[in-house]
């Protein structure tokens, strides 16, 4: 019997529905029997219940404590190829809350009632009991596993189990609506540099790529924006090319990441002091 398959009857035996991973903790593809919900199970797994097939498919529904399906010929096999073990945290009445960095630890640890972690990759799982409405990214580094959802097994954890607490309800509560981006005005740098854009194609590059990188910023969003305000500032501030359009466009990309203008301006007031601008 392989590890992976005895860690699977272990947690059917225990109530935890379990289901194997492939490499990349990727769940096994659709059976036969399954192909396009040929089974009759829930279209596109938007509600919640297991699958009926006694076979590794349709994601997180696929997780049974059925331990005749867990040891059945088609799963022995799944489980010779599995590279890890998942389980259904919301079908064992649990939530997960995935921190994912040191960062996301740190806010846990003062925001949320302390319970049950787990050591994962890169940061932990806490585990609280009461299943509630998965939702990826409710903060910077921050996913909830529980209803609809599978995780890793990666061991029963260490402290007692909490109940799951309203302050972790509300994190899936939708998000306030943006605040109106305010317009700021900024002139642009004098120039008077030599010009090394050759084109207007590297300048627009330029932009783009730094509307791009605060954009995709997850975390740390004030340390991005004055990092790309400086790198736009050191490659494109003193020949004059830069427009008071091209501010805007950063401004724009930084507020809507939650920056407020007076935040955008000082940043870009400290990056051009310290190239001397």
């Amino acid at each position: 019997m392989s590890a992976h398959l005895h860690t699977a009857l272990s947690l059917a035996a225990h109530g935890v529905p379990a289901l194997p991973l492939r490499a990349g903790k990727v769940p096994f593809g659709n059976c036969p029997a399954c192909a396009k919900n040929a089974c009759g199970g829930r279209p596109n797994m938007k509600t919640p219940g297991p699958c009926t097939c006694p076979h590794p498919c349709h994601g997180w529904a696929a997780a049974t404590t059925d331990p005749n399906i867990v040891n059945s010929p088609t799963w022995t096999r799944a489980w010779r190829e599995a590279a890890g073990v998942a389980y259904h945290p919301g079908g064992a009445s649990l939530t997960v809350v995935d921190l994912d960095n040191a960062e996301a630890i740190a806010w846990a640890r003062t925001s949320l009632p302390a319970t049950r972690a787990v050591q994962t990759t890169r940061g932990e799982h806490w585990l609280y009991q009461g299943a509630m409405q998965s939702a990826n990214a409710v903060r910077p580094g921050i996913d909830i596993k529980s209803s609809m959802q599978y995780a890793r097994w990666l061991g029963p954890g260490t402290g007692a189990m909490t109940a799951l607490p309203d302050v972790v309800r509300a994190l899936t509560a939708a998000k306030p609506a943006a605040p109106a981006l305010t317009a700021v005005t900024v002139p642009a740098p004098d120039g008077g540099g030599e010009c090394r854009h050759r084109t207007p194609a590297f300048l627009e590059r330029g932009i783009a790529m730094a509307e791009q990188r605060i954009t995709a910023a997850s975390s740390g969003v004030h340390n991005a924006v004055y990092a790309t305000f400086l790198a736009v500032l050191s490659t494109h501030g003193r020949c004059g090319c830069l427009t008071e359009d091209h501010i805007t466009r950063l401004f724009t990309a930084a507020q809507t990441k939650g920056e407020t203008a007076r935040h955008c301006t000082d940043a870009w007031d400290n990056a051009r002091t310290r190239l001397g601008l």
